[in-house]
């Protein structure tokens, strides 16, 4: 426990943490209840859902790199009070339109791109500011912890959401949600910026965008991960469309369980950002693309799901891996770069992961309306997959090295289990394993070379 929640012993990151976790649940609760709503509105049109989410993210890809260049510029702390008070604000009209009764379906595109403008100046600036937080050290735990409190807030927000849908009606679940998101402008104003750790810009940095992007190109180690996660991040996860409309749509789902697929997501997903929190070194790539393949198999495994349970099953490890990649890749990126690149590299790891979401929201849900839902998340698990085997060959390709799967036989009289050494295996083995591992540098056994 100690390891795992060490960067909760920082005052200023115990803010930070507690600001997010009651933002994200009103968040999730008010994005539950929106989808919802759009339903009702739209007569189950999951194309009419596909185009909220893509208005959400529409900002991001138009603003983010720019936000980037703000959060290397100017104080990080201040951009983030700034930009959380413009959310709430925006959360505020919003509630208070459906509470009157007179909110039609164009009012819920204007305010899902008014959000988005705030998202998308507040999430690369906080990406960065994590840095500030805390010491090196502990950049590994605090950003795994930050994914923890995301996913805390994905599970307990649309379940509480589901709920008071039922209880309460979508007003009242929009007017507690919009209380929620106030929450993080008074955590930052109360931070100490004399505790944070800021790096001094070099003298005569720029802070163009265009030299971050230049500073990517050169970096393959950053530029394998960041590619990698804008296939995944626009076909692969596009749950808020998907899931919505397969729970209404597919299994009938009434408002107390239409949350459940979300839940069950954000439940796996928890696990994998609390098991990235005792990773203390930056991942290797290796761990980041073989999370890839086995998030794809499991979200083709969701769209193949026979009925409502199962689909609510698969969904963990689903989100488990989907997860451990993203904070593999958002690791990967961030311990490798330069400080005085890091806001603009991470306005360009949230642009590609989260800024291609509008394209990928509204293929998914053309797709879904034409070719049936499940249709669109199995389709997106083999994109995903097949992105985790091409960045797995340019990377081998790129480092000159090679996969080798060692297969050792079966020496007679004697069970794998007595774990005899290579030497003794060689001493008993076949010509064969004596001919391979003087010629590899290898254990014993036949050597098959992929």
């Amino acid at each position: 426990m100690n390891t795992t929640f060490r960067s909760l012993q920082v005052p200023n990151y115990r803010l930070f943490a507690g600001g997010q976790l009651v933002k994200l649940i009103g968040v999730w609760m008010m994005f539950t209840a929106q989808d919802w709503l759009v339903l009702e509105l739209s007569d189950n049109s999951p194309g009419a859902l596909g185009m909220v989410t893509a208005l959400q993210f529409v900002p991001v890809m138009l603003l983010t790199l720019p936000s980037g260049r703000l959060a290397d510029r100017y104080d990080k702390r201040k951009l983030l009070i700034a930009a959380n008070a413009a959310f709430a604000v925006f959360a505020i009209a919003f509630a208070v339109l459906i509470t009157v009764g007179v909110v039609v379906l164009w009012h819920v595109f204007v305010f899902a791109l008014l959000l988005g403008i705030a998202n998308a100046v507040e999430t690369p600036v906080r990406q960065s500011f994590v840095s500030e937080l805390v010491e090196m050290r502990l950049l590994p735990n605090a950003l795994a912890l930050s994914a923890a409190t995301f996913n805390v807030a994905r599970i307990s927000g649309p379940a509480v959401a589901g709920l008071l849908l039922a209880l309460l009606s979508t007003p009242g679940v929009f007017l507690i949600s919009t209380v929620l998101a106030v929450a993080p402008v008074f955590t930052y104003i109360r931070m100490r910026p004399a505790d944070l750790h800021r790096t001094e810009r070099k003298s005569g940095a720029g802070t163009r965008v265009i030299d971050g992007l230049r500073y990517v190109g050169k970096r393959h180690d950053l530029l394998l991960p960041i590619c990698l996660m804008a296939v995944i991040g626009m076909i692969g996860f596009n749950f808020p469309v998907t899931l919505a409309a397969l729970a209404k749509i597919n299994f009938n789902a009434g408002p107390s369980s239409f949350g459940l697929l979300t839940t069950a997501l954000a439940i796996g997903s928890l696990g994998g950002a609390l098991a990235g929190t005792r990773r203390r070194t930056r991942p290797s790539i290796y761990k980041v693309i073989g999370a890839a393949l086995l998030f794809g198999l499991f979200e083709i495994s969701v769209g193949f799901a026979p009925n409502f349970v199962v689909a609510a099953v698969l969904l963990v490890p689903t989100g488990f891996f989907s997860i451990y990649l993203a904070q593999g890749a958002n690791h990967r990126v961030q311990m490798g770069v330069d400080p005085e690149f890091r806001g603009r590299v991470m306005a360009l790891y949230v642009l590609v992961f989260l800024g291609s979401t509008p394209i990928g929201a509204t293929l998914a849900g053309w797709w879904g309306e034409h070719y049936g839902v499940p249709s669109s998340i199995w389709a997106a698990g083999v994109v995903s997959f097949l992105a985790a085997v091409g960045a797995l060959v340019w990377q081998l390709r790129v480092s000159d090295e090679r996969i080798e799967v060692r297969v050792r036989p079966r020496v007679r009289g004697v069970e794998p289990s007595e774990g005899l050494s290579d030497d003794d295996l060689l001493g008993r083995g076949t010509a064969e394993s004596v001919d391979a591992r003087a010629g590899a540098g290898v254990g014993a056994g036949p050597l098959t070379r992929v």
